[in-house]
């Protein structure tokens, strides 16, 4: 059996200790802030040790020491992946003020402000986050979504498996900044204009079918399908193990959730396919 490990690092304040804690209850051993001076003999432990403790690793580390974990895993016979935790520096800057802890580079002194500190920190996560395999954008996310995310994504099994969440979303809430890809469906035939089916959602068949139904939309379906077969089949032969698509309307009702909901039953015959609804609304339907 191949064994996991899992680099778990990005901006801090992102939820880097709230990651590693969800990943410590789904089985894998966490070791916090090793010394990048004995990377070696911790490489050779993993590898070589029969303790079962090392088959499955999470290893949390600063950005500032990334780049050192990488390359000494990167070249073991281990099954090595990345999770980058990032959130927007607004939030980073209410959460640093709120719980009152000081920034790494403030205590060793590499900025003088928090505002600096996280400006610095951030154009350094931007050369590096490219050789992630995961990124979880923490923003606007509670720590029972991210606990979801993560055990989807990182679910110990014994064979590799390339999943697929498929999130729709309505641009006036705002774009998810952790998607793969972003397929915008705001041309479509809009249930909106509908007063029968304003209050409904993609969720509900009559939506379903009336933005289905549409000319426009069954020729879109066809493009996207043959963009999206060639995509998915190109990112299983690479390795990647997570891809998001995040589907957009005006405001993640109608139009999003139905090519949401189409997309995943399509693909969850052939791939471990998730779904999720940003912004949709429950409403109770008079009769």
């Amino acid at each position: 059996m191949l064994k996991k490990v899992v680099l778990v690092s990005g901006m801090s304040g992102a939820g880097k200790t709230l990651a590693s804690s969800i990943l410590e209850d789904m089985g894998y051993h966490i070791i916090d802030q090793y010394p990048v001076q004995l990377l070696s003999l911790l490489v050779d432990l993993i590898e070589n040790s029969s303790d079962p403790r090392y088959n499955n690793v999470a290893l949390a580390t600063s950005l500032t020491d990334f780049n050192d974990f990488y390359r000494a895993f990167n070249g073991s016979e281990l099954d090595v992946r990345v999770l980058f935790l990032d959130a927007s520096n607004e939030v980073l800057l209410h959460r640093y003020k709120s719980t009152r802890r000081t920034h790494p580079l403030l205590i060793s002194n590499v900025s003088n402000t928090l505002e600096e500190a996280i400006s610095i920190e951030r154009s350094d996560f931007n050369t590096k986050k490219d050789q992630s395999s995961v990124v979880i954008d923490t923003t606007l996310l509670t720590a029972s979504i991210l606990k979801s995310k993560i055990e989807k994504i990182f679910a110990l099994s014994t064979t590799p498996v390339f999943t697929i969440s498929f999130l729709s979303f309505g641009y006036k809430h705002g774009v998810p900044l952790d998607a793969d890809l972003m397929i915008d469906v705001r041309f479509l035939k809009n249930p909106y204009w509908d007063l029968d089916l304003r209050m409904y959602s993609g969720n509900d068949e009559s939506v379903y079918n009336y933005v289905m139904d549409d000319p426009v939309t069954q020729e879109f379906i066809v493009k996207l399908q043959d963009f999206l077969d060639y995509a998915f089949h190109q990112y299983v032969k690479e390795g990647k193990n997570h891809f998001t698509v995040a589907i957009g309307c005006t405001g993640g009702q109608h139009r999003s959730v139905t090519i949401t909901n189409y997309l995943y039953k399509l693909y969850s015959k052939t791939y471990n396919c998730y779904k999720d609804h940003r912004d949709v609304k429950e409403f109770k339907h008079e009769k």
